[in-house]
């Protein structure tokens, strides 16, 4: 099941992610936490984003989907992943199937969640008054300008790829504001689905 999830900041694509992890036994794959992974372990590709980030430059969406070609090409990764994160721009979502293509690999689904953005920020800033009100630091993506800003760089940048999907025919839309437990069962039914369609070839 090769999966990605897609949704503004706060739409809990973190906790269904984990939920698939356990209920397929596939990774979830992080840009991040593969980019450093790489470095540490000096891949070729992971050199490369060394010399990038050392000079502070941003790493080439090249570099990124080398990263993820040699990330699912280990033996975890043989019956799918979870991208979370990732891809964040259309020419990201271009590259990464070409990627697919050439590996002789094909997305199965592309998951977003769904959310009112406006009551994603009315969310965030309870969060916030009820950290400080415990006399706890808020952490700094539950600042609420902070979260805005993220807000709008989602929507300026990643969420063309929804409507790219969507012409391609992966896009299943799922209701983010639902209770956590009703939105994994969203998501299961849509899966289910795909594994009857298998079956059925």
């Amino acid at each position: 099941m090769r999966l990605i999830l897609v949704g503004p900041p706060g739409a809990g694509k973190g906790t269904q992610a984990a939920r698939l992890v356990e209920r397929y036994g596939i990774p979830q794959l992080s840009t991040g936490d593969m980019l450093r992974a790489a470095v540490a372990a000096q891949t070729p590709v992971g050199l490369k984003a060394k010399e990038v980030m050392v000079a502070g430059g941003l790493v080439s969406d090249e570099i990124v989907v080398g990263i993820i070609r040699d990330r699912i090409a280990e033996d975890d990764a043989e019956n799918g992943f979870i991208l979370d994160g990732f891809p964040r721009t259309l020419a990201q979502a271009e590259a990464l199937d070409e990627m697919l293509e050439d590996s002789g690999l094909k997305l199965n689904r592309v998951l977003e969640l769904r959310v009112d953005q406006t009551k994603l920020v009315d969310r965030i800033i309870k969060r916030a008054e009820d950290a400080k009100a415990a006399g706890q630091e808020v952490r700094k993506d539950d600042d609420p300008e902070v979260f805005k800003q993220r807000l709008v760089a989602y929507n300026r940048d990643t969420a063309i790829v929804v409507p790219y999907y969507e012409k391609s025919g992966h896009l299943s839309v799922i209701d983010g504001m639902q209770a956590i437990d009703e939105v994994s069962a969203s998501i299961e039914t849509v899966l289910q689905g795909l594994d009857e369609k298998v079956q059925e070839r």
